[in-house]
């Protein structure tokens, strides 16, 4: 397929990927043809409503490389849903009566784009498939090509997506210090927040990355410093079932015996609860164009810190959240291998005129492809129960049942 223009656009939050992708993307189709046009929208969906965007030029195109260097989004991101027309109207980007999906075609039109390539979760991937499809519609022929950047991998139905297992090694890393913390009181609860709205994959990779390095540091009990005191001593995640009355008696031993308490807790544990509270009590629930509960709104942190606090005994609360900490690192290793095979593959399909989002398809023995738009969607559940999370439940004594 001949192509003239391609156009990029990061959406939705970041993860360890988006700068990486960019580069990845600007640097293959240099190699392949320097005469394809690379442009970027800024701030996703808003630019190209606007217009808003850069021309890659000859020393971006030289130095693309550099962006592997570099966490966040150069091209920026926003939460834009080309199908919630009152939300843009208020937005003011678009106007009263405009169709939203007909004003990001017109600009894809009148900027000749070949291929869009859109770099985001299930919600930036389905609202480039609406858009596909209005395109589809009215007789423009546009090769779409997602790549799936989640920090909590929970698209469906691919295996990994992009930015997880760097956020979770951050995650991890920011944990070290904030632990460190636990002996700045007698009985000392800390809770380590972590992103993760429907998904606990996030925080479980990061609790399997910090006991990692639990494991391998060396301890001097005789001087205090000790590794029960630094270890994690609860995991809490969507997928569970809690039972805070057996937790609360586990933990307060714990706390009993050596003066603190570590919980890695996924944002998106608990929300039920907390929304169902919050409703009832007459407040409103904050949530975003696509519909999401704004849990830094809702803080479920704090609602487990006071669930435990006062039972364990705790004299000290400290609740710290590491998902900005980790969301816009440099992608790591690992990421960048699965970066630049997803990339490579993106821009094959986008030669070959094939839309859809790349992927491992897990419903395909994990076979790389362009995975319809059609069979994306988010919310994917966490498998407690593979080996490396069980490993990490059973070294901590939390019994691991399912919700």
């Amino acid at each position: 397929m001949a192509l003239n223009r391609v156009a990029i656009l990061t959406a939705g939050g970041f993860a360890p990927c988006l700068s990486s992708a960019v580069g990845g993307l600007i640097e293959r189709y240099t190699e392949l043809d320097p005469e394809i046009e690379i442009v970027g929208y800024q701030y996703g969906y808003h630019g190209l409503l606007t217009g808003n965007k850069i021309v890659f030029d000859e020393e971006a195109r030289a130095n693309a490389s550099r962006l592997h260097l570099f966490g966040g989004s150069p091209i920026g991101n926003s939460r834009v849903k080309l199908t919630n027309v009152d939300d843009l109207v208020n937005r003011g980007l678009v106007e009263e009566g405009q169709n939203p999906l007909e004003v990001a075609a017109e600009r894809l039109r009148q900027d000749g784009v070949d291929v869009l390539h859109t770099i985001g979760g299930d919600d930036t991937n389905t609202t480039a498939a609406d858009l596909a499809a209005y395109l589809h519609e009215h007789q423009y022929e546009l090769t779409v090509v997602g790549l799936p950047k989640t920090i909590d991998n929970d698209i469906i139905p691919i295996a990994q997506s992009l930015g997880a297992l760097t956020a979770a090694e951050e995650a991890a890393e920011y944990a070290v210090n904030i632990i460190g913390e636990h002996r700045s009181s007698p009985r000392m609860l800390i809770i380590h927040e972590v992103m993760g709205r429907h998904c606990g994959y996030l925080t479980a990779r990061a609790a399997a990355d910090y006991r990692e390095w639990v494991e391998q540091q060396e301890w001097v009990p005789s001087a205090g410093l000790m590794k029960e005191r630094w270890d994690i001593h609860a995991v809490y995640l969507p997928e569970m079932d809690i039972d805070f009355g057996t937790e609360v008696e586990r933990l307060r031993g714990i706390m009993d015996e050596f003066g603190n308490v570590n919980i890695f807790l996924s944002e998106g544990a608990g929300v039920d609860e907390i929304v169902e509270e919050l409703e009832a009590s007459g407040e409103e629930v904050p949530r975003d164009p696509f519909g999401h509960v704004k849990l830094d709104m809702i803080n479920p942190g704090k609602w487990f810190a006071d669930k435990f606090a006062e039972r364990l005994g705790a004299e000290k609360v400290m609740v710290q959240k590491s998902g900005y900490y980790s969301r816009a690192a440099r992608a790591r290793n690992e990421d960048l291998r699965l970066i630049k095979g997803m990339v490579d593959y993106a821009v094959e399909s986008a030669l070959r005129g094939d839309s859809g989002v790349v992927g491992h398809d897990e419903e395909d023995g994990n076979k790389l492809k362009a995975i319809a738009f059609s069979r994306i969607a988010g919310g994917k559940a966490f498998n407690m129960f593979v080996p490396w999370f069980e490993d990490v439940m059973s070294t901590i004594g939390q019994p691991l049942k399912a919700d």
